[in-house]
């Protein structure tokens, strides 16, 4: 019931944010802008306290075998962006020539410029980036591992239980409100809407090939655990929702957690991959900037081949990471490999920035989901791996 009761309110503290944002006055919608300001910097603020532990305390836990965690976790998440890129391309060469007869381009300018600011701006810098609370929480980690520290390995459980307590208490009974100011902020905009009507062919297409890649990542994870995909895709839905509002994989991390621990894998294995996963797994992001790309360069009058997309593919997959803690941080981190490897100009690249930013939210939401897949594919490997060595001895 508690984790229908948290759905239920994501699923309408967007629907609300859409309706109401249609005829609010700027007032209201400045007022909860303040709010949203206010709270997504508590996020940047603790978003890296997070990584820390969580990571920390659940590679300690796993003793020598953590970095064999880490690496099979590391190679499964990459595998999977690099097919969803590929998946992406497939699809954009087999469908634009129909979808995109009649499109043409139009000058549209970064939809989150419209977007109305907050009364006061209160800043909350984070104690560190989040790649430097990455490497030093597998540092750390591994060190205690390695030299089985117990007076620190207990520290990390007691911070983690701090963290635990604002996640529970603060953070997701906050988001539905969070939730619902970013809606009603984009929908007053007014800017994403005007995308969606010249693009919705390519937005539909985006979306039916995240949920398809879902429910193969999920088949796959079903199939090797020996559970239902479609039970399993239920229990992550919550992460689905919540990501579509916060736009962002790293500030969904507590839900995430949460519900992968109910697809029947251990408590550490989750508290260890899903706050990695947040920034290296990126297969919607993947599928949204490949297909949007090939759209620009398609209007264009351009084509692509796959000896051409496939070295961006993979070169996208390393540059994208820890760009999960900021909303839009994926296609900003792409920006540079768009211009150099794929030959945009600073027309194609305001054009692309516009595309990714008005459904954004999607392909967060497809990367936290495919989060819990992962997560239970590590866990099953990982089983097997042990019975394996304990068979051998």
């Amino acid at each position: 019931m508690k984790s229908f009761g948290l759905l239920f309110r994501i699923l309408l503290a967007i629907i609300l944010g859409i309706a109401i944002g249609s005829f609010v006055n700027n007032w209201f919608i400045r007022f909860f802008a303040t709010f949203n300001d206010i709270f997504g910097s508590f996020l940047g603020f603790i978003i890296p306290l997070i990584i820390i532990g969580f990571i920390v305390p659940g590679i300690g836990s796993l003793g020598k075998g953590a970095g064999k965690l880490l690496g099979l976790t590391a190679i499964i998440a990459y595998t999977s962006t690099i097919i969803a890129g590929i998946i992406a391309f497939i699809s954009a060469k087999l469908l634009y020539p129909s979808l995109l007869t009649q499109q043409s381009l139009q000058s549209f300018s970064d939809p989150s410029k419209a977007l109305r600011s907050g009364f006061i701006e209160i800043e909350m810098p984070p104690p560190m980036e989040v790649m430097t609370a990455l490497l030093l929480s597998f540092v750390i980690g591994l060190g205690i591992a390695a030299i089985k520290g117990d007076v620190l390995y207990k520290l990390s459980l007691d911070f983690r239980d701090i963290i635990h307590l604002v996640i529970e208490k603060v953070i997701i009974p906050l988001l539905p409100f969070h939730i619902f100011g970013i809606f009603a902020n984009m929908t007053a905009a007014g800017q994403v809407s005007t995308i969606l009507s010249v693009f919705a062919k390519v937005f539909v297409m985006i979306i039916v090939l995240h949920l398809l890649y879902l429910f193969l990542q999920y088949s796959f994870a079903g199939m090797i655990s020996k559970q239902n995909p479609v039970k399993m895709i239920q229990t992550m839905a919550p992460a689905y929702f919540t990501a579509l509002g916060t736009q962002s994989s790293a500030a969904t991390i507590p839900v995430t957690l949460k519900h992968a621990k109910k697809l029947k894998v251990r408590n550490s294995i989750a508290d260890f991959t899903i706050p990695l996963l947040a920034n290296i797994h990126l297969s919607g992001s993947t599928i949204t900037i490949v297909s949007c790309a090939l759209a620009v360069i398609f209007l264009q009058g351009g084509a692509v081949s796959f000896s051409t997309i496939l070295p961006f593919i993979i070169i996208l997959g390393f540059t994208m990471v820890a760009a999960p803690g900021v909303p839009g941080g994926a296609v900003m981190a792409a920006v540079g490999l768009l211009e150099s490897m794929l030959g945009f100009d600073a027309t194609m690249v305001s054009l692309m920035i516009a595309l990714y930013l008005a459904q954004d939210s999607l392909g967060t939401a497809c990367n936290v989901t495919g989060d819990g897949a992962i997560t239970s594919i590590t866990d099953t490997l990982r089983k097997r791996t042990a019975k394996e060595e304990v068979s051998i001895l």
